[in-house]
């Protein structure tokens, strides 16, 4: 057993010095160290053995897998090393590593930060509500009753069959949580709600069934018009520049009175009207108004003592309009080469 150890020993450390690739060490491991080499044989047959000869060779065993253990190490290092001068390009460990392409966020997302921010600097705060909604948050709370008209505007995805205010649905607009923080806080309040929402809607150019809107709302006891104009002026202005064309013309919403809604010149033609605004001039970019008598009411804040506006936007149409993309699909494709210019 002693023999056939030194001759183990001997074999394996003239094949290891012959060794010039990390291919032929691994190759010499598996032949002295692995799990069938001639080593784990030796091992094996001293059970055979009587005690104090088990534990005398087994000792000088385990010692000559150490030491072959070790040398394996030392050459592989050695290897390594010698791989680094090799061949007609050396390599400069000295030479700062590559750096790794990081990630970004994605153009939505960057747009949402920005208008969250603007209205965050007129003392504005965020905050998120559920996605899945009531329907008296989503429309009685609103002033939508079930047979209010107003329900055709919204292509609404329902969840449950139930034809009553818990019925549950995908929310249409932000505008639900307007009811769910009047309910939660007492004024004043200046909130702004961005989040997604989904509409029953074929997808083309310029529609999808999930968007993402930002609704924001401010109730105190001396708002008025002129405080909504110019809260949403100096967003227009902030958004797409100081000497961007902001107009202001009144428009229909069933929770709001009066309602309105902001355009901007068109970014295309600078207002002397085009295909992309439809010959007008202008670009619509969201709808507002001062909050309606009854939606103040039915939260528990008196309409003679208090009023507010409020007023929501898409955050995509803000993002196709600063940034000329022709298709709202871009931004959800995961197309890589449109997702990198942002």
């Amino acid at each position: 057993m002693q023999e056939e150890l030194e001759r183990l020993e001997a074999t394996a450390l003239a094949e290891l010095a012959q060794v010039e690739t990390h291919p032929q060490l691994e190759e010499w491991r598996v032949r002295y160290l692995g799990k069938k080499s001639a080593l784990t044989t030796v091992l094996r047959g001293l059970a055979a053995l009587s005690p104090e000869e088990r534990r005398e060779f087994g000792g000088r065993a385990n010692k000559l897998k150490a030491t072959l253990q070790q040398k394996h190490t030392e050459t592989e290092e050695a290897l390594s090393l010698s791989s680094l001068s090799r061949g007609a390009a050396p390599i400069d460990v000295t030479l700062p590593g590559r750096s790794q392409p990081l990630g970004r966020l994605h153009p939505i997302t960057q747009v949402i930060t920005e208008i969250c921010a603007v209205f965050a600097r007129m003392g504005f705060q965020v905050i998120e509500g559920p996605e899945v909604e009531r329907d008296y948050y989503n429309f009685q709370a609103l002033n939508i009753p079930q047979d209010h008209a107003a329900r055709d505007m919204f292509a609404t995805l329902w969840v449950d069959s139930r034809d009553d205010g818990n019925a549950r649905l995908l929310r249409t607009h932000t505008s639900p949580m307007q009811v769910r923080i009047m309910e939660q806080h007492k004024p004043p309040l200046r909130f702004v709600v961005p989040g997604r929402t989904y509409r029953y809607e074929a997808t083309d150019a310029t529609h999808d069934w999930m968007f993402q809107q930002v609704e924001g709302l401010a109730i105190d006891t001396d708002i008025t018009l002129r405080d909504l104009k110019e809260t949403l002026f100096e967003f227009a202005k902030s958004m797409f520049g100081r000497e961007m064309g902001v107009r202001f013309r009144c428009d229909y919403f069933p929770f709001v009175e009066p309602g309105g809604e902001v355009a901007i010149e068109c970014v295309a033609c600078h207002g002397a009207g085009c295909r992309i605004c439809s010959g007008t001039g202008w670009l619509e970019i969201l709808g507002c108004g001062m909050v309606h008598p009854n939606v103040l009411a039915g939260c528990g804040i008196d309409p003679s003592v208090y009023s507010g506006f409020a007023f929501g936007m898409g955050v995509e149409r803000i993002t196709i309009l600063r940034h000329g993309v022709d298709d709202i699909r871009h931004f959800y494709s995961g197309d890589f080469r449109f997702l990198r210019q942002f």
